[in-house]
């Protein structure tokens, strides 16, 4: 299946290039073409897009105004003529930044690390549950079950509404194995189901009655992940 895709480009030559390389791909859809992030901007707004191709340096809005300006994140494939805004690319979490001129084979080679990352994200999103060996049985429990899981040394506790489950392992392996999208290490002693969190308050949150400290490292990623501005 193809993926859905916009390109922003304020080059006619670059944009017709991305054009003919998004169809001699196979892989990609190509919904419209943009020479600037305002009518791109417009477009996104009502239509859901998988992945954009989008210029850092555009009159007008630059590239990166644009993602700010978003209700959703797609994938983003950044291009620019300069290396200068590698750093700032990344840390809007985009899947690849191309310098330009841009070849064919980097091409393919970005679109294609876009096609593992939504593969990898639609697995772990059909994750519903997890194996935990305890009371010398293995035992499924539902994600929407656990509330938050806590390290204790050598060991680590599951925490449903009804019952608690000790087992023998690490939190840095139960964090490898969980669903990466319900579940979120806030601290060094605990992972949370993020849907369970009742409020937050400075520096700690709360599920059911239990008060759980946050990281100072952490917070601001516990506040994206929740949407919380």
């Amino acid at each position: 299946m193809k993926l859905s895709s916009i390109i922003v480009e304020d080059e006619p030559l670059a944009r017709d290039f991305l054009k003919k390389y998004c169809e001699n791909s196979g892989m990609l859809e190509v919904k419209g073409a943009f020479p600037n992030a305002e009518e791109a901007l417009e477009f996104l707004r009502v239509n859901e897009i998988e992945l954009v191709f989008l210029d850092v340096e555009m009159p007008g809005a630059n590239g990166f105004e644009l993602l700010d300006q978003l209700l959703y994140m797609p994938k983003v494939i950044l291009t620019s003529s300069k290396t200068e805004y590698a750093y700032t690319a990344f840390q809007y979490k985009v899947s690849d930044y191309i310098k330009k001129p841009i070849t064919y084979n980097r091409f393919l080679e970005a679109v294609n690390k876009v096609k593992s990352e939504i593969k990898e994200t639609t697995v772990e999103a059909s994750k519903e549950d997890v194996f935990i060996k305890a009371d010398g049985k293995f035992i499924r429990l539902g994600y929407d079950e656990i509330l938050f899981i806590e390290s204790m040394g050598d060991y680590v506790k599951y925490i449903t509404p009804s019952k608690t489950y000790l087992t023998h392992s690490t939190l840095k392996a139960v964090e490898e194995k969980m669903n990466k999208n319900s579940f979120m290490k806030v601290h060094r002693s605990y992972i949370v189901n993020l849907k369970k969190i009742k409020d937050i308050q400075d520096h700690s949150l709360v599920i059911e009655n239990k008060v759980i400290p946050i990281s100072k490292s952490l917070k601001a990623e516990v506040l994206e992940r929740l949407n919380i501005m």
